[in-house]
């Protein structure tokens, strides 16, 4: 891992349909062979990457975060924000297309990965168990929602620090992945939510 703290990328999407409908124009693009975006004509802004219309989720995801999945499993914290206005592709880049196609978003490959590089470090460990607890939220109009729990939309979400300098939320659901290798050596995980 870098020693950078917080990276940025910033991925630019293709017009919509409706928007090629009515004629209107892109006015932001990614600077050939560099990680910078150019609005307009002239204004230019630099990122650690830089993703065109034309990115596949593979080259963003290989890009920005599957080093930090390798390092997750090393220890070390890790988090993927995705910050946008609405319909700026957000979801997609997250999660895919729509379910049951092949082009699969961060959470997918996140994993994917989490669950193949426990494997190996398992195998090389002599067979550590691991609990892999996750939690999975929304912040929309400056209100967190519980995404593993629709159901509680009411319910007062807020990030806290704790007492041994945890950030987070006791109120969040958890699903939690029991994972352990069985004698023929295939990943298994039984999962539950808490």
């Amino acid at each position: 891992m870098s020693d950078e703290c917080v990276r940025v990328a910033v991925r630019i999407r293709p017009l919509l349909p409706k928007e090629v409908l009515y004629h209107h124009k892109v006015c932001v693009r990614v600077v050939p062979q560099t990680a910078q975006v150019m609005l307009g004509e002239d204004r230019l802004f630099s990122f650690d990457h830089a993703f065109g219309p034309s990115a596949s989720q593979d080259e963003v995801y290989e890009s920005c975060v599957h080093r930090l999945v390798e390092s997750l499993v090393d220890g070390d914290n890790a988090t993927v924000f995705c910050y946008g206005q609405t319909g700026s592709g957000k979801t997609y880049t997250l999660g895919g297309p729509l379910l049951h196609t092949v082009v699969e978003g961060i959470i997918d490959r996140v994993a994917q990965d989490l669950f193949l590089f426990l494997a190996d470090k398992r195998k090389q460990s002599d067979g550590v168990d691991v609990t892999v607890k996750v939690t999975y939220m929304e912040l929309y109009r400056e209100e967190l929602r519980d995404l593993l729990e629709l159901q509680t939309i009411q319910k007062e979400l807020s990030i806290r620090e704790d007492k041994r300098g945890n950030t987070g939320n006791q109120c969040l659901s958890t699903f939690t992945f029991f994972f352990f290798l069985n004698v023929n050596k295939n990943v298994e995980n039984i999962h539950s939510p808490t």
